[in-house]
């Protein structure tokens, strides 16, 4: 296989085969790409055994120089590395080659140069002062310290921003790593291990990559009594269940989960440019995205005016081959992921939506849904409430900017929003009224190295980005030593 592409598990500083593998395919044509290797829980005893040791009797957690520069070497590896990752990444996820550009591919390899930066200036200790207890003084102080092994477990939509937004902070903070990959997206996270193997002076242990066809081996790493934190990015429900199994060793829990998000448009937007917007939006990495804008909210008295704008606009999305610079929207990562969204549409139509364009798998090789767009759905329904994972956009009228906001929180996720109107200060006083973790004003772009990311209610705890992205690997130790 010409494509750049790592086979084997890294493990203890060495790459290794597994006696078993599995298949991973391009979503764009169907076809396979080739083997990975198919971890099992034994691998995944070996992985966290070697974590436990390297965070437990060697000074990787202690010796912020060392970080340093391994951090700043795995980012030259990535960086030299570049372009092979960009053409892994649009044939193994089937991103658009625009998309590498930048969520998907080069935003997450900055990233590391990021969190490098923070780490060299980064204040590990605060000073609290002194305090004064029965007649004498007190001098006290917080030292931040790694939390321990963690284990982090991602998804397949955006591979290599989600295994950099977890392993980076997470050995900046001195943490040891035991990192799975998604069943979907082997390769991708595989090449991460052989670049920290090849290419960084990272310890045996600090790093290990496994990936695997079925669930057991997340399933022992949620578990097991040597993992002292788990990260997690995809579904709630999968989230509620790690969140559960956590719980018997009360270990650290971040969860990035799903999410409804609203896009509203208010009484004084330009349509044309919230038509826009919405449409390209959606089919962004094909909706493939927690964050993006499923639900479009519209002024009842202005619906009539909009939808025809975005069914035209929904028309204008370029996809096919993801290779293509010109390509907006790839294909879905799977047969299986393709017939859950047919399946939502369809249920959607029976339960009186309309269906005013798209509604049907592309007639063409490779998993491709077309862009959908749909009306008259009620706020209550599956297709308003769930999570669909597709190119497929809802538009629910309002009366009113308090039935807007009304509608918004009816939902159990609270990841991200979008207000659009022509007033900035009346839009950001309508984003204030919503509960979610991100919100979108007038098209702005909340997505940085630098910006917590994370939700509000079932979408999640904690926040990743940003100083907050690292401090969720911390612990805080308090002192104190009485004046002499």
């Amino acid at each position: 296989m010409s494509l750049f592409h790592e086979d084997r598990l890294l493990i203890d500083g060495e790459l290794v085969r597994a006696d078993r593998s599995f298949e991973t395919l391009d979503p764009a044509t169907g076809k396979v790409l080739g083997t990975a290797s198919d971890a099992d829980t034994g691998h995944a005893e070996t992985a966290v055994a070697a974590a436990r040791r390297a965070f437990d009797t060697t000074d990787w957690m202690r010796d912020r120089d060392l970080r340093l520069r391994c951090l700043r070497q795995l980012y030259d590896g990535l960086h030299r590395h570049r372009e092979e990752l960009r053409d892994l990444t649009i044939a193994e996820v089937g991103a658009p080659r625009q998309l590498t550009h930048g969520a998907q591919l080069d935003e997450p390899v900055e990233m590391v140069k990021y969190y490098a930066d923070l780490l060299e200036h980064y204040d590990f200790r605060e000073e609290l002062g002194t305090a004064e207890v029965r007649g004498r003084n007190h001098r006290r102080w917080v030292e931040k310290e790694a939390a321990g092994v963690v284990a982090a477990i991602v998804a397949y939509n955006f591979p290599n921003q989600l295994a950099l937004a977890k392993l980076v902070p997470a050995l900046a903070a001195g943490c040891t790593v035991v990192l799975k990959g998604a069943p979907d997206t082997p390769w991708t996270t595989l090449a991460l291990g052989r670049i920290i193997a090849e290419e960084t002076d990272i310890p045996p242990g600090v790093v290990n990559v496994l990936t695997s066809s079925g669930p057991e081996t997340g399933q022992l790493l949620t578990t097991h009594p040597d993992v002292d934190m788990v990260t997690f990015t995809g579904s709630t429900p999968v989230g509620r269940v790690i969140m559960a199994a956590a719980s018997a060793t009360l270990k650290r829990v971040f969860l990035e989960l799903g999410g409804k998000s609203a896009m509203i448009v208010l009484d004084d937007a330009d349509l044309r440019n919230a038509a826009m917007f919405a449409a390209f939006t959606i089919c962004s990495h094909s909706g493939q995205g927690c964050a993006l804008t499923s639900r479009l909210l519209v002024p009842r008295d202005r619906h009539d005016e909009i939808v025809p704008l975005v069914a035209a606009m929904l028309g204008k999305v370029s996809y096919g081959d993801p290779a293509d610079a010109k390509t907006h929207m790839g294909p879905l990562i799977s047969e299986k992921q393709r017939a859950k969204v047919h399946g939502m549409v369809e249920r959607a139509v029976a339960a009186g939506a309309r269906l005013v364009t798209g509604g049907r798998p592309a007639d063409r090789e490779g998993f491709y849904y077309e862009p959908t767009l749909l009306t008259d759905v009620d706020p209550s329904s599956e297709l308003a409430q769930e999570e669909v994972f597709g190119p497929v956009l809802a538009v629910i009228a309002y009366d009113d900017e308090d039935d807007a906001v009304r509608i918004a929180n009816d939902s159990v996720y609270g990841l991200s929003g979008a207000v659009l109107g022509a007033d900035d200060e009346r839009a950001v006083a309508v984003a204030r009224r919503i509960r979610s973790g991100t919100f979108s004003i007038n098209g702005g772009n909340f997505f940085a190295a630098d910006a917590p990311f994370g939700g509000f209610k079932q979408s999640g705890i904690g926040r990743e980005m940003g100083v907050a992205g690292l401090e969720e690997f911390l612990e805080l130790k308090t002192f104190a030593v009485p004046e002499q």
